[in-house]
């Protein structure tokens, strides 16, 4: 049989919208109070487990990611490693959670991993994108990586029954549409908020494509940042086409979208960024934005010095903070201007000092 070019262009249509149609809709509530009230396994053939517990251990088995906060999320990675055989395509199946931060019953990212992790939040999702030395977590050296999403060829997801949830619009959701890629020197993962467009902005079909292609943004090293942003335009799609991968010619990645409000922190373990030598006293506040709330954690900071001073850190998050050593910030963020005239804080009470974010 003779195959014309609109019978192959048709086939390959069919064959991608069958892959996309493979879709992970099993809903569950992930209650803090009682992480146990997850399924042990939530997909059959799942290799790790979704009733993780709090505790934290090297060897977990835990296959729920969490995405909050820039201090407060989670990738995917290898379960085990001998440095050759646990490539992220040979392991995508039995992917396990590694977490910045302790009490989901996951492994834990080590100090020194990441070395540039920038988070935004936009209307439609979350997303965290950076750098960082990810053989510190099982990925060989010299692999470039793979994608990570909840659909796989059989609708039962990469990993298995990998979960993902996550608090950034308010009360802790279950993120059904997610992707995240990760090689052994870049990562980015976003969360797309339940909706019409969130299987199209969390598309999970161009997988060889990487993370500056699929989410455009910041990969800078050398600081953590987090941000509010523009929802970007769904990845494969220019105006009235799609692109499809492995067509004779690839398009460019679409610039990365707009975004604000960028506060640092000195470090992804620490939520206020303030010398050890400073107490800390915080209180929730909830800022609104257009149609839209943000709660942010206000820290007051009391330094100890010859000139008696405080200052407010504002820190997108809902967790409590702790005064890691680390040095104050100066009041510059790359690309973006600390003159918005949204928030006030007031530094040097004693000296009057003002600076405008």
């Amino acid at each position: 049989m003779i195959l014309t070019t609109s019978t192959l262009l048709a086939l390959v249509s069919f064959a991608i919208s069958d892959v996309q149609a493979q879709a992970y809709t099993a809903t569950y509530s992930y209650d803090p109070n009682n992480p146990n009230s997850l399924p042990q396994t939530s997909e059959q053939g799942q290799e790790g487990t979704n009733r993780c517990g709090t505790g934290s251990s090297p060897t977990s088995m835990c296959q729920n990611v969490f995405i909050n906060s820039i201090t407060d999320w989670c990738i995917w990675a290898p379960p085990y490693s001998d440095g050759h055989n646990a490539t992220i395509g040979e392991t995508e199946r039995g992917e396990v959670a590694y977490c910045l931060k302790d009490g989901y019953g996951t492994r834990l990212i080590p100090d020194g991993t990441i070395l540039g992790a920038h988070w935004v939040q936009t209307p439609d999702y979350v997303q965290v994108t950076g750098i960082g030395d990810f053989t510190k977590i099982g990925v060989p050296k010299g692999d470039s990586g793979g994608e990570l999403d909840p659909h796989g060829a059989d609708g039962n997801g990469n990993p298995i029954g990998g979960l993902v949830f996550g608090n950034s619009y308010g009360q802790m959701m279950q993120y059904h549409e997610w992707t995240n890629f990760m090689s052994d020197t870049e990562f980015c993962i976003r969360a797309c908020k339940p909706g019409a467009r969130a299987a199209q902005l969390c598309q999970h079909i161009y997988d060889v494509m990487g993370c500056g292609w699929n989410m455009p943004g910041n990969y800078d090293q050398g600081y953590f940042d987090s941000c509010l942003g523009d929802t970007g335009e769904p990845m494969g799609v220019y105006g009235g086409s799609t692109f499809y991968q492995g067509s004779a010619q690839t398009p460019p990645a679409h610039a990365a979208p707009p975004s604000s409000s960028c506060i640092r922190v000195a470090s992804l373990t620490s939520f206020s960024p303030v010398p050890s030598t400073v107490s800390v006293s915080s209180s929730a506040t909830v800022v609104t934005s257009g149609a839209q709330q943000f709660t942010y954690l206000i820290s007051t900071a009391f330094i100890s010095s010859s000139t008696s001073s405080t200052a407010s850190v504002i820190t997108p998050t809902t967790t409590t903070t702790s005064a890691n050593s680390g040095a104050i910030p100066k009041a510059v963020a790359f690309g973006h201007s600390w003159a918005a005239p949204t928030l006030t804080i007031l530094i040097g009470v004693l000296i009057g000092t003002v600076i405008a974010l």
